[in-house]
């Protein structure tokens, strides 16, 4: 079996979601930066681990908005 080796440290996210939020949401997704495209929203940013990544995916579910997609933008040099 090959060994597997899971980053769960801070990363830089992108988080689609269809339906749309304004800038108010900004604190209760934790800084995130939040853009509307078309009918979808975009949230981007820093998330610190894996744990914080399911929490916000759990807010955008529970707003009932469907996720079209999570992408990993890239990971810091100095947070490995």
């Amino acid at each position: 079996m090959t060994k597997q080796h899971a980053w769960n440290g801070p990363a830089i996210y992108e988080i689609k979601a269809f339906g749309r939020l304004g800038d108010q949401w900004a604190s209760w997704f934790e800084g995130l930066s939040i853009e509307s495209q078309g009918k979808m929203t975009v949230l981007t940013g820093r998330i610190v681990d894996q744990a914080a990544l399911h929490g916000l995916l759990a807010k955008i579910r529970d707003l009932g908005m469907p996720i079209v997609s999570v992408q990993c933008l890239g990971i810091d040099p100095d947070d490995i």
